[in-house]
């Protein structure tokens, strides 16, 4: 089994890169993993649900993501809690994920914190219930949860994946010298919490739509797709 992290897929609108990687790697089979880092967006709309699950399905692999900010949540929220891997997740197929925030998954002798959610910066261009979810922005129970489940690994986890980031990642090229500047919100404040209590190999997230290693410890992602731990 083999596991992959990558940035935002939006729906179908970059899904391009999942079939390439799917194309350059004919191993790959349902027992791999992909974790999107939020901004899914195919759990979106019931009416075209199965044609936007189908994109996902065809893949060869198992597709897991956290939850970002252009997310249907009460549509999202709609599916069942299980427990798979330790942690909480939405089962939307047995090969589509959802893993939801605050969870620490064990996967194959790995475990993997998950943190989702973050602030739209266009949502005065959107429509609440429509292209808007207020359910985007992570709560101080769902940090509490968080709080809990690490303690049960005494703060000790491989890896983080999350949407956004926490402040101090802000003020690393190539964030900090991105062309669109994208303020602190509430919760980089919140990450910025984990990244202080949590011992870490490493921390993948997406949101700024771009690619990059931070530092020995971080990396953005967006179109890449790279094996955990590298």
């Amino acid at each position: 089994m083999a596991i992959y992290v990558t940035g935002d897929t939006h729906r179908n609108l970059d899904t391009i890169k999942l079939g390439l990687f799917a194309d350059k790697n004919p191993q790959l089979t349902k027992s791999d993993y992909v974790i999107i880092c939020g901004d899914f967006g195919a759990v979106w709309s019931e009416r075209t649900l199965e044609e936007d699950l189908k994109i996902f399905e065809n893949l060869p692999f198992t597709v897991l993501f956290v939850d970002g900010n252009h997310e249907n949540f009460w549509l999202l929220n709609s599916y069942p809690v299980t427990e798979w891997h330790g942690g909480k997740v939405h089962k939307i197929t047995p090969r589509i994920i959802h893993l939801m925030r605050g969870q620490v998954f064990e996967l194959e002798g790995k475990t993997i914190f998950t943190f989702g959610g973050a602030t739209s910066v266009d949502k005065a261009f959107r429509i609440e219930g429509e292209s808007w979810w207020a359910e985007e922005m992570p709560t101080y129970e769902e940090l509490d949860e968080g709080i809990a489940n690490l303690k049960r690994y005494n703060n000790k986890v491989d890896y983080i994946i999350t949407h956004s980031c926490g402040e101090r990642a802000l003020m690393y090229p190539p964030l900090r010298t991105r062309s669109f500047q994208m303020g602190r919100y509430p919760e980089n404040h919140m990450l910025s919490y984990f990244e202080d209590i949590v011992d870490y190999k490493h921390w993948y997230f997406g949101h700024y739509h771009m690619d990059g290693r931070l530092n020995d410890k971080m990396t953005v992602l967006y179109n890449d797709i790279v094996p955990l731990g590298e």
